[in-house]
């Protein structure tokens, strides 16, 4: 795996006394081609009808982006197919695409097309970094006012920053503590603050921080859709989970020196596999009941290792809440929970998954749902590629 991650989250809040939003944020990776591209558009109105269009536009840029054509041609084919409001004389939907590719060592190559977005921000550490764009105009029928797409493309480097986001954060606060909203400066000035303070703050808690400020600005009551990418490039944060004991007895010691070298956050998942690690590292294992919810086992503690689990049923759980995009905050503090915590918080996941048959997963009484080892770690892996862009490996012993 590399040695240099883009990681890329996002946060969103909804317009006060809507139960869906008007902006889409969508990314996605092309490992052939070391590619991500991440599309955020921003339907016209609110609600149902907002999301709609937002996801009509954001799902034609993310599929164009990858295919051969010109970022900017697919830009123009997206404005030639999404109509003019035939009231408002306005677009149907604003887009930021960000086509983002790794280069040779630790050169990544951004390919910026915005159409009525805020500009996006670019910071170098804490300081903000100008992207030079270039005016595409449109001239469609029915619109009153002039059209420009914005072409930009530039490089990131290691602990560089991009931050994307619709107007519903930079019109914040307006009519009240800010008579014309907090603006880009202010956005960028805020920015900078949180940077300087916590320099290695990552994507998933950035975007929340700006969307959190943004929402009370607006009293705590947001007046819009709220919606904050960020893309940062880091050295990747590297976590290893450990489930199931070898399939050759010899192999415990190889297991436990693995685990006791590895340089990053260590998770290990079953009883049988702790007491394994226990037994050969000479480090007690205890049961942490602090940390316990219905129908979820308690986590252990071990010197060494910062999350202890039951095996299968946590698996499970975990890999649901994965696909699920279950928040973390509306979840109790258990297991499941401290898992996801960890998992968010890395960029490559290293599997090794014991082949020795567990014999109490025999059981039938044991609910179908529990499955198979390989086929939760297969889930978990699939969710944290697809759905979050992580960086996984698989081994078995």
């Amino acid at each position: 795996m590399k040695e240099i991650f883009l990681d890329v989250d996002y946060h969103q809040t909804y317009k006060g006394g809507q139960k869906i939003g008007g902006d889409v944020f969508l990314q996605s990776k092309n490992v052939e081609s070391n590619q991500i591209v991440c599309t955020l558009s921003d339907g016209l109105g609110s609600g149902v009808k907002a999301n709609v269009l937002a996801n009509l536009t954001a799902h034609m840029a993310h599929k164009l982006s990858f295919s051969p054509m010109h970022l900017t041609k697919s830009a123009k084919i997206i404005m030639n197919t999404l109509p003019v409001c035939s009231e408002r004389k306005i677009s149907y939907s604003t887009f930021t695409i960000a086509d983002i590719r790794y280069g040779d060592e630790d050169s990544i190559t951004v390919q910026l097309v915005e159409y009525d977005n805020p500009p996006a921000l670019h910071f170098s550490a804490d300081s903000k970094v100008a992207i030079e764009a270039k005016n595409i105009d449109l001239k469609r029928e029915g619109a009153f006012k002039e059209e420009v797409i914005r072409q930009s493309l530039f490089q990131l480097k290691m602990g560089d920053r991009l931050i994307i986001f619709t107007d519903g954060v930079t019109q914040s606060g307006m009519g009240t503590r800010y008579p014309l909203g907090w603006r880009l400066s202010g956005v960028s000035g805020y920015i900078q603050e949180i940077l300087r303070t916590n320099p290695d703050i990552s994507s998933r808690e950035l975007s929340a921080t700006i969307t959190r400020k943004a929402f009370a600005l607006d009293g705590m009551a947001a007046k819009d859709d709220i919606t904050c990418a960020v893309v940062y490039v880091r050295r990747p944060r590297k976590t290893l989970i450990v489930t199931g004991p070898p399939y050759k007895k010899e192999r415990d010691e190889d297991l436990a020196d693995r685990i006791n070298r590895f340089n990053g956050k260590r998770i290990v998942s079953g009883g049988t596999t702790a007491q394994i690690v226990s037994r050969i590292l000479e480090r007690r294992v205890r049961v942490d009941l602090s940390s316990w919810s219905e129908g979820v086992p308690p986590a252990s503690i071990m010197e060494g290792v910062d999350l202890v689990t039951e095996g299968m049923l946590t698996l499970g759980k975990v890999a649901f809440a994965l696909e699920q995009k279950t928040p973390l905050n509306t979840m109790p503090n258990d297991a499941v929970r401290r898992y996801l915590s960890i998992l968010l918080d890395s960029d490559q996941v290293s599997f090794i998954v014991g082949t020795k048959i567990n014999e109490a997963h025999q059981d039938p009484n044991i609910p179908v749902e529990i499955g198979i080892r390989r086929t939760i770690v297969g889930r978990i892996r699939k969710a944290l590629e697809d759905q979050y862009l992580k960086e996984t490996e698989l081994e078995y012993i």
